[in-house]
């Protein structure tokens, strides 16, 4: 079949149907941007604002201590765990500016999931803050890792008096604390050292990031993102959505995921001022709305519906948001339309995966549609595949959703197989395989359904059921496990866990007890809201778990909840 085109109807006024990119390293974006506006606030964190000159002079700066000091040489990975505020982006630029790979941890990861990133990716060298040191001291302790760079918040952040409106959290105006062991270096004294970086080799086609996405095996897998991938990324969204250097942007999703990097990223690129929180807090969202006159925002569902349920919302003066936008997990209506009446702005939603550097979906401004991926972005070509035989289907047909696009992956990092089974070819062409099933109506527009791998998406956080099922498998009183999703009126979905006990514990098992195996092995994030026991799991005849059945009943009892449930519109993602 040939590329679909029913969708260039919609096409935004002016935006051009394909983008070019330079073949560059991304710290080239800063560079640039640093040139044209030094003394323009780049970054503002609890009131205190980082110019571009300084942004861009402090990751030179690091980029020259990671080299010199460490040995950190093209193609090496450094491993950040922190959370969001200028360190990361100092550090994030530094290690592309040395030409080295960033491997990018959630800061709500567990020291073994730490271990596993640093180890799976080879990483030698870490760059933390000195709340999350803990987590990588072992490491160090036991050899896996050459040295680990430290700074404390505090260093870059302003002081209660410069946002007397906003409450700093405790970490964020911790003093920077003393630093006893070996191995162990201040971020702020190898900034000043003032150590200037060898020479640029890097292009385009040089890995930028590895992002780790779990699969179906439990497994985190980590996905291979170029220059050029985050290039096309950046350039895509400017050219959708006319965006302007003027427009300050607020940012609170995670600078670790994707979504959170590509906003820090085309924010850098273009010149405009980020306004940072370390953390999610909608009271204090709202006053930077306020305060700070902010112009675009991009977040996920549950913190939309956290902000405009609250009871002080139209007290609240929000005249200066122009575009709010995001993707993760589905809009509900109710919330779209309360937004659409509260600032009559339509909210723009979009669709993608890691593994394709963001979104490959988008609305139109002018022609946005409520609970819809979106027609496929610039330069993508998107098709509906039957997923077992890959013939492709037609308007309102369901199957999986593949797609062809200079930002889609160069695959996982050593390993071949799953970065083979993670495409198919169509028309002479590599398309990258979603695992979510959807289909495109008769404008081309595109809309998820439902899934085909069984990742569980809660509060736009990834959590996959075998991982968990896994750790499940270790507690001694735990004979089987299942992990499904359920239906959370504030978290969209939430992780549910059906276990089995083991004969000898089935008097003495608890939700609390689980709760507690799984907290000292698992993000908290993934941990299940839900625990049920049961007698017995369905199983085929050859004892393969049925978990679609499982699943099934959970959705129609979920259905019935929020039938019955009159608030669910407006929180239900």
């Amino acid at each position: 079949m040939p590329r679909l085109t029913r969708h260039l109807a919609h096409w935004p006024p002016g935006v051009p149907r394909t983008v070019a990119v330079e073949d560059r390293n991304l710290f080239a974006q800063l560079e640039a941007s640093a040139a044209r506006a030094p003394e323009r606030a780049a970054i503002e964190f609890y009131g205190r604002a980082t110019s571009y000159r300084a942004l861009h002079e402090a990751a030179l700066a690091l980029a020259g201590y990671l080299q010199q000091h460490f040995g950190v040489a093209r193609g090496e990975r450094v491993l950040l765990l922190m959370q969001n505020g200028p360190h990361f982006a100092i550090a994030y630029y530094a290690v592309l500016r040395c030409d080295a790979v960033v491997v990018a941890a959630n800061p709500m990861s567990t020291d073994d999931e730490v271990a596993y990133y640093a180890a799976d990716a080879g990483a030698r060298v870490a760059i933390t803050t000195q709340e999350l040191l803990p987590r990588l001291l072992p490491l160090r302790e036991r050899g896996a890792l050459d040295g680990i760079v430290v700074g404390a918040a505090s260093e870059l952040a302003g002081a209660p008096a410069d946002v007397p409106f906003l409450q700093i959290p405790e970490f964020v105006r911790a003093p920077r604390q003393a630093l006893a062991g070996d191995g162990l270096h201040g971020f702020a004294d190898a900034v000043a050292a003032g150590i200037a970086p060898l020479p640029g080799a890097g292009g385009g086609s040089d890995l930028a990031v590895i992002a780790y996405t779990s699969g179906t095996t439990g497994k985190p897998k980590g996905a291979m993102l170029t220059h050029r991938n985050f290039a096309h990324a950046t350039a895509q969204r400017i050219a959708w959505l006319g965006e302007r250097a003027e427009a300050a942007e607020l940012l609170v999703l995670p600078i670790s995921h994707l979504a959170g990097m590509n906003i820090l990223n085309l924010g850098l690129c273009i010149g405009r001022t980020l306004v940072l929180l370390a953390r999610w807090d909608a009271e204090a969202a709202l006053a930077l709305i306020e305060r700070r006159r902010i112009a675009a925002w991009g977040a996920v569902a549950p913190m939309m519906a956290e902000v405009f349920g609250r009871a002080d919302i139209e007290q609240r003066d929000l005249s200066s948001l122009q575009r709010l936008y995001g993707g993760a997990t589905a809009m509900p209506e109710s919330l779209i339309a309360a937004i659409e009446r509260r600032l009559g702005l339509s909210f723009i939603e979009s669709y993608g995966l890691t593994e394709a550097c963001g979104a490959t979906h988008i609305n139109p401004p002018q022609a946005a549609r409520r609970q819809c991926a979106g027609v496929p972005h610039i330069n993508c070509d998107a098709r509906v595949i039957d997923p077992a035989s890959g013939a492709e289907r037609g308007v309102g047909e369901a199957g999986e959703i593949v797609c062809n696009s200079p930002t889609v992956f160069a695959g996982y990092w050593n390993q071949p197989a799953a970065s083979a089974a993670a495409f198919i070819e169509i028309d002479g062409q590599r398309f990258l395989r979603s695992g979510d099933l959807g289909h495109h109506d008769i404008d081309g527009y595109f809309y998820v359904t439902d899934r085909i791998k069984r990742m569980i998406n809660a509060a736009g956080l990834k959590v996959w059921p075998a991982e968990i099922e896994s750790v499940l498998a270790g507690h001694p009183g735990v004979l089987e496990a299942c992990v499904i999703s359920a239906w959370d009126g504030k978290r969209g979905e939430t992780v549910k866990a059906l276990i089995v006990p083991k004969p000898a514990a089935r008097a003495t098992l608890d939700a609390a007890q689980i709760e507690g195996w799984l907290r000292a092995r698992l993000a908290a994030y993934k941990l299940p809201r839900i625990v049920e026991f049961v007698a017995e799991l369905p199983k085929t005849g050859t004892g393969k778990l049925l978990w679609r059945e499982l699943q099934a009943r959970q959705d129609e009892a979920d259905r019935a909840r929020r039938r019955t449930s009159p608030s669910a519109g407006l929180t239900a993602t």
